[in-house]
C-alpha cells in the first residue's frame, strides 16, 4: 500500500517532461537479486561437499517380548511347558504348580500365557528332548474360552492342515457341574489336539468347582507325574524341598513415588485416572448410594450405587462390573504382629527365572501392607500346596506332619484338610492362630499366596436411564471364624431388565408384556425392592407381579410353582408372543427347576416329547431368547 500511495501522490503533482527508465528502482532491485542466487546456486553446485561413506553397523534389534516359547524353552534348558486358561487366577496357579512341580521330577517346566506366545509353535515343541505341552484350561461363562485363551482357541478352530503328530500333550480341565456347558473348553482342547495328530500321554482331567476343585487337581497331580516318569523313562529326583520361585529385595533408599500402593498396572494411576479403564486400569468410582433393601433377618442385603460420571465406560443390560475389594485392614495388621515384620518395609520379589515373562507375583516394589491388603488374598483357607510349601517352617514335628499330610492325596490327608481347612473355613490368619509353632518368612508367605480377585457382579440399572451411574444388589454373607471374614456374593439383576422397560414406557414406547416371579424366604424379612415393584405394577410397568414366599406358609412355594399356575398364558407369551426369558439366582436348584417347569410346560401343551421339550428350551437359549445369570 505504500507503493501505491506514492505512485498516486506523484501522479497528482505537475508533470514533468523527463524519459522515463527502462527499469525501475524495484526491477533493479529483484533483479540483481535474482542474479545472485542464480550464481550462489552455481557456485555451490560446483563446490559440492564430498559426502562420506557410512559403514553399516550391525546393531542389535530393538528389544521386545519374547514371543518364541520354543526359543525360550531352548535358551534355559526347559522341556515342560505349562500353558493356562483363566479368569480368576485358579487356572494360573495350578499352571504354576505343575511348572515347579517338574523340578522335583528331575525336569524343567515354565508356566505361560498362551496370548503371550504364538501357539502356531506347537509344531515345533518336538525339537525339544523329551517334551510335554500340559493345558490347565478353565471354562467360563457359557462353555467359553477365558479371555487370555480366546486367541488360542480361535487358532484351534481356524487351523485345519496343522500336523501336531510330534506334540505330547494333557489337559487339565477347570470347570463347574452346576452349569451345562461343564468343563466345555478344557473337553474341546484335549479333542482337538488328537484330532491335529498330537499324542495325549495321560488321561483328562475334570476338576469340579461345585465339589472340591482342589482335590480334583491333586488327585490328577499325583497320579500325572508317575505317568510322565514312566513315558519318558526317567527318574524322580525325590527332592521334596520347598522351590523359591523369587527372590526378596529389600528397599531402604527408594523414593516413595516410585513404590506402588495399590494400583493394579500403571503406576500412580489412582492419582492421576487416564482413560481407557480396564482390569489393569479400573475407574475410581464414588460409592454415592448404600442403602441396606431388606427389613429384617439376619442377612444384609444392600443396594450400591456406583457414580462413573466421566469415565466414559459404557455399560449395556445384562453387563457385569467387576469390584476390585481390599482386605480387612485388622487382619493384615494381625498377620504382621503374628509374623512380627515391619509391614511398611518397602520390598521388591524378583523372578529367579530371568527369562520370565512374569517378573514379580504382583506389583513391585511395594510394601508388604500394601501386598496383604491390595494385592493377595488372605480371606480364602488355603490350598494344599501353600500348606506343603509352609510345612517346613513348623517347629513342631506334630504341626509339620499333619500340614504335610493334608497336602497329600491320601483318603486320610484330603478328609483332614477337607475338616479343618475348608471345613472350618480356615484362612491363613486362622491357621497362624492355631498353629503357634508356624512361623514363616512373610516374603515366601506373600510369594504362595494366590492372587485376590475382582468380584463381579449383575448391574442392576439401565444405561438407558442412568448411563453414569451403575446400581448393584448384593447380599453380604458373615460366616462366624478366628478373624471374622466375610464374603459378598452376587444378587439378582432382573430388576434392571424390568426398569428398562419402565423407561421406555414412560418415553410413550410400546413395550410388551412384562410378567415377573419373584421368589424369597419370607415377606417380612428379604422381600428386595418391595416398594418399587409395587409401584411399577401400579404404573402398569409389571403386567403381573407373582411373589413366592417360600417359607411363609407350612408348605414351601417356590417361583416354578407359580410357573405352573399360569402355565396357559405363560406358554402363549413364549410360543404365540416370542417373549425373552430372563432367570437369575441359584444355579444349582432354582435355575434347573425353573427350567424344568418350562420343559414340562412345553412337553404338556405344546404336545411334545419330553426330548422335543428339552430342545425347545435350549433352542431358546440359542436364540438368545432365555437368558440366565446364576451363581452357586
Amino acid at each position: 500500500m505504500a507503493d501505491m500511495d506514492a505512485d498516486t501522490a506523484a501522479h497528482t503533482e505537475p508533470s514533468v517532461e523527463e524519459e522515463e527508465p527502462f527499469f525501475s528502482n524495484l526491477d533493479l532491485l529483484l533483479f540483481s537479486l535474482i542474479v545472485g542466487l542464480v550464481v550462489y546456486w552455481y557456485m555451490s553446485r560446483k563446490k559440492p561437499e564430498p559426502i562420506p561413506e557410512f559403514k553399516k553397523l550391525d546393531t542389535a534389534a530393538p528389544a521386545a517380548r519374547e514371543t518364541s516359547f520354543i526359543e525360550k524353552m531352548k535358551k534355559t534348558g526347559k522341556n515342560i511347558i505349562v500353558f493356562y486358561g483363566s479368569q480368576t487366577g485358579t487356572g494360573e496357579e495350578f499352571a504354576n504348580r505343575l511348572s515347579k512341580d517338574a523340578q522335583r521330577y528331575g525336569m524343567k517346566g515354565m508356566a505361560a500365557d498362551p496370548e503371550e506366545y504364538e501357539m502356531a509353535e506347537l509344531a515345533r515343541l518336538s525339537q525339544i528332548e523329551n517334551s510335554l505341552a500340559i493345558f490347565c484350561m478353565a471354562t467360563y461363562g457359557e462353555g467359553d474360552p477365558t479371555d487370555n485363551a480366546q486367541d488360542f482357541y480361535d487358532w484351534l478352530q481356524e487351523i485345519d492342515d496343522e500336523d501336531l503328530s510330534g506334540l505330547n500333550y494333557t489337559v487339565f480341565a477347570l470347570g463347574n457341574k452346576t452349569y451345562e456347558h461343564y468343563n466345555a473348553m478344557g473337553k474341546y482342547v484335549d479333542k482337538r489336539l488328537e484330532e491335529l495328530g498330537a499324542k495325549r500321554i495321560f488321561d483328562l482331567g475334570l476338576g469340579d468347582d461345585d465339589g472340591n476343585l482342589e482335590e480334583d487337581f491333586v488327585s490328577w497331580r499325583e497320579q500325572f507325574w508317575p505317568s510322565v516318569c514312566e513315558h519318558f523313562g526317567v527318574e524322580a529326583s525325590g527332592d521334596d524341598s520347598s522351590i523359591r520361585q523369587y527372590e526378596l529385595k529389600e528397599h531402604t533408599d527408594l523414593n516413595m513415588n516410585k513404590v506402588y500402593s495399590g494400583e493394579m498396572g500403571r503406576l500412580k494411576s489412582f492419582e492421576v485416572q487416564k482413560p481407557p479403564y480396564d482390569s489393569k486400569n479400573p475407574f475410581l468410582a464414588p460409592v454415592t448410594v448404600n442403602r441396606k433393601l431388606n427389613k429384617a433377618g439376619d442377612r444384609h442385603l444392600m443396594h450400591v450405587e456406583l457414580d462413573i460420571t466421566g469415565s466414559k465406560i459404557r455399560y449395556d443390560s445384562g453387563d457385569h462390573v467387576a469390584v476390585f475389594p481390599t482386605n480387612d485392614s485388622a487382619m493384615v495388621n494381625k498377620l504382621g504382629q503374628i509374623l512380627g515384620v515391619d509391614l511398611d518395609v518397602v520390598i521388591s520379589l524378583n523372578n529367579l527365572d530371568e527369562e520370565s515373562n512374569k517378573k514379580h507375583p504382583f506389583p513391585c516394589p511395594t510394601t508388604y501392607r500394601t501386598a496383604l491388603t491390595h494385592y493377595l488374598d488372605i480371606s480364602q483357607p488355603p490350598r494344599t500346596n501353600v500348606l506343603y510349601e509352609l510345612a517346613q517352617y513348623a517347629s513342631d514335628p506334630k504341626d509339620q506332619e499333619n500340614m504335610r499330610r493334608m497336602s497329600s492325596s491320601s483318603p486320610e490327608g484330603k478328609a483332614l484338610y477337607h475338616s479343618w481347612v475348608q471345613g472350618a473355613c480356615r484362612n491363613i490368619l486362622a491357621i497362624l492362630e492355631d498353629m503357634p509353632s508356624l512361623r514363616p518368612p512373610v516374603d515366601h508367605l506373600c510369594e504362595l499366596l494366590p492372587r485376590l480377585q475382582a468380584r463381579y457382579y449383575s448391574i442392576a440399572s439401565s444405561s438407558k436411564v442412568h448411563p453414569d451411574r451403575i446400581s448393584i444388589c448384593a447380599v453380604v454373607v458373615e460366616y462366624k471364624t478366628p478373624t471374622g471374614r466375610t464374603n459378598k456374593g452376587v444378587a439378582t439383576n432382573w430388576l434392571k431388565n424390568k426398569l428398562e422397560r419402565g423407561w421406555l414406557k414412560e418415553q410413550g414406547k410400546e413395550v410388551g408384556e412384562t410378567v415377573l416371579y419373584f421368589g424369597c424366604r419370607y415377606k417380612n424379612e428379604d422381600y428386595i425392592y418391595q416398594e418399587e415393584l409395587e409401584e411399577a405394577e401400579k404404573k402398569g410397568v409389571l403386567t403381573q407381579l407373582n411373589i413366592a414366599f417360600s417359607r411363609d406358609q407350612e408348605q414351601k412355594v417356590y417361583v416354578q410353582h407359580l410357573l405352573k399356575n399360569s402355565k396357559e398364558h405363560l406358554w402363549k407369551l413364549i410360543h404365540s408372543d416370542n417373549a425373552h426369558i430372563y432367570v437369575c439366582g441359584d444355579a444349582k436348584n432354582m435355575a434347573k427347576d425353573v427350567q424344568t417347569a418350562l420343559q414340562d410346560i412345553a412337553e404338556e401343551l405344546g404336545g411334545m416329547t419330553r426330548t422335543q421339550a428339552t430342545d425347545y428350551v435350549k433352542k431358546l437359549m440359542t436364540k438368545g431368547r432365555y437368558s440366565q445369570d446364576v451363581w452357586t
